[in-house]
């Protein structure tokens, strides 16, 4: 990397951080704008892990700004701010080599319009250098209202949370057994220099010891691979689908778990539904690379009568909106942006999907329930209020694979086993008579 392209990366960085710190904006769509910016791979890797280390990281680097100086940035200094921030995390989180991070960081206050404020931010950069960032509370990154909800809902658990949060998550692979086995699979990562680790109670599933681009992973374009979460992953494992089953996916983009499914009976008669025509295109993509396929519509699956013709589903897989408090670490923004209004409002949509995934499942048929929560509201208590109103509804268990008992479900909780925070709960619609 050259000292302009290493300048023009920490500028960028700053801009997209300023963007989601100050401005509302999403992580995911201001890096989706920013990177095609970039040519090298390894530039935009650079971007990305500083965005995602500066977020994660927010607290100690807001404490270092407070303890720091007299007056932190205000709010018209949100790029000053970003830039700090991407500053640190490269020092910190990330462990560049000093001299490269500090004085690309510095020039960056340049092109950023804030030449008269480089020798400041050397200055912070060369204590942070020195010193590392004061400690803070991990629970201090997360809003007052949501903290108190999680230490409500998880009283035991609510610190462990809130700490592995905060670190990277590893890259989890999910081979196509249709294409190869994971053993042969493993061996290829292993010739390309790449080592993976084979964890427990997961069929088609990876670990990566070391982060490596998408682009590396041998195969990956041919559809052999895919990236996807233990938690994720084990979705699949809740259902029993005999071949040639109708199966309905209620929200599925990105498709992923439809994918899984298919990956592991092609004959599945599958119908993926999003709301979103544009993230719908991605689960067209997502079946195509990885060589199977399925019905896709771009539909509000909570009103049926507007696309379903009147079959009912064997199955039913409703991977529900929630307020993703379990995948943080994969998407820290979500801290900055959540609120209590969204709680509200997820919950009554998922209990209309609930309803909605209900009257198209046949009797017999089986609806698995999951989401990237930790909430009781959105998880056992949704499940419990269902229950109530449907008495042709019954919880089927599942096994301690998928966490530990959560009302009618089971909750893992981010970083056990390596995986994410999920929610699962299967439910059976009680035969006719």
């Amino acid at each position: 990397m050259t000292g302009q392209a290493g300048v023009a990366i920490r500028v960028l960085a700053a801009r997209v951080l300023d963007a989601v710190m100050h401005h509302g904006c999403s992580l995911k769509a201001e890096l989706s704008a920013t990177l095609p910016q970039v040519a090298d791979a390894r530039d935009r890797a650079l971007l990305e892990a500083i965005c995602f280390s500066a977020l994660r990281q927010r607290a100690q680097a807001d404490a270092a700004l407070r303890q720091w100086m007299p007056k932190p940035p205000g709010p018209r200094d949100g790029e000053l701010r970003a830039l700090l921030h991407a500053g640190f995390a490269q020092l910190t989180a990330l462990q560049l080599a000093p001299h490269a991070a500090l004085s690309a960081t510095v020039e960056a206050a340049r092109p950023l319009g804030r030449p008269h404020q480089a020798k400041l931010v050397n200055a912070l950069l060369r204590r942070a250098q020195r010193e590392g960032l004061p400690a803070a509370d991990a629970a201090m990154s997360w809003p007052a209202w949501l903290r108190r909800q999680v230490e409500t809902d998880w009283p035991e658990q609510a610190q462990a949370i809130f700490a592995a949060s905060q670190e990277e998550a590893p890259v989890w692979l999910r081979v196509n057994r249709r294409r190869t086995t994971r053993d042969r699979y493993r061996v290829r990562l292993a010739e390309a220099g790449i080592e993976a680790d084979v964890p427990d109670a997961l069929a088609d599933a990876l670990v990566l010891r070391s982060p490596v681009a998408v682009n590396a992973l041998p195969g990956f374009a041919d559809g052999d691979v895919s990236i996807q979460d233990g938690a994720a992953q084990a979705v699949a494992d809740a259902f029993d689908l005999p071949a040639g089953a109708r199966v309905l996916d209620m929200c599925a983009a990105p498709g992923g778990k439809a994918a899984h499914l298919l990956e592991r009976e092609p004959s599945l008669d599958l119908l993926a539904l999003d709301v979103d025509a544009r993230r719908l295109s991605r689960v067209r993509d997502t079946l195509a690379r990885v060589g199977v396929s399925a019905r896709t519509v771009a539909a509000d699956a909570a009103q049926p009568a507007a696309w379903w013709d009147g079959r009912p589903f064997d199955a039913v897989l409703l991977d529900a909106p929630c307020s993703a408090t379990g995948i943080v670490r994969r998407q820290p923004d979500v801290l900055l942006h959540r609120r209590p209004q969204d709680i509200t409002a997820l919950n009554a949509l998922q209990a209309r999907l609930l309803d909605a995934a209900w009257t198209v499942l046949r009797p017999g048929g089986t609806l698995v329930y999951a989401t990237c929560s930790l909430l009781a509201s959105e998880n056992a208590g949704q499940l419990a209020q269902f229950l109530a109103r449907r008495p042709d509804a019954s919880a089927r268990p599942l096994g301690p694979g998928f966490g530990r008992i959560a009302g009618a479900g089971r909750q893992r909780l981010p970083g056990e086993q390596g995986r994410d925070g999920f929610f699962y709960a299967r439910l059976e619609k009680a035969a006719a008579d």
